[in-house]
Parts: structure tokens; C-alpha cells; sequence
């Protein structure tokens, strides 16, 4: 069955398009399916002012616990 996006929930808002990705590839590699979403000016213009450069990750909802805590193990451990 095919995810929409309706069904995907925000687990974190993060600054920045690259530690977005990272935190993608490791809950992907965790078998947990991601959506990022971003404003496109702040990432045009790499700006990371007022919600600008900040990007959303998101999960399917079944899989948002489990993803926290991982997003949550990886943050604590920097």
C-alpha cells in the first residue's frame, strides 16, 4: 500500500537542508520511510532566519514513536 502524504506526521523541525538529510538517511536505513519539507527561499537563499532554512521531517504516523527516539539518540549523542 502507497503512503500519502496525508498520512505522514512531523516528528522534528530542524535548520538546514544537510542535517535534514542526514537524519533522513538514518531513519531510512532504520526501514522508516521519510518526507522532508522545506520553503524554498530559505533554501535558495540559504537564509536560516525566522523559520526560514528550516526543514520538517516526517513519518508515517505507525512509525513516529520509534523514529523520535531515534532522531532523539542520534541528537544526544553529538
Amino acid at each position: 500500500m502507497t503512503k500519502r502524504e496525508s498520512d505522514f506526521v512531523v516528528i522534528k523541525m530542524v535548520q538546514g537542508e544537510i542535517i535534514a538529510q542526514v537524519m533522513k538517511t538514518h531513519l531510512e536505513s532504520e526501514g522508516i520511510p521519510v518526507l522532508l519539507q522545506s520553503e524554498t527561499l530559505g533554501t535558495v537563499l540559504g537564509l536560516f532566519v525566522d523559520g526560514l532554512g528550516a526543514v520538517k521531517i516526517l513519518v508515517p504516523q505507525e512509525f513516529a514513536e520509534e523514529a523520535k527516539l531515534i532522531i532523539e539518540e542520534d541528537t544526544s549523542s553529538d
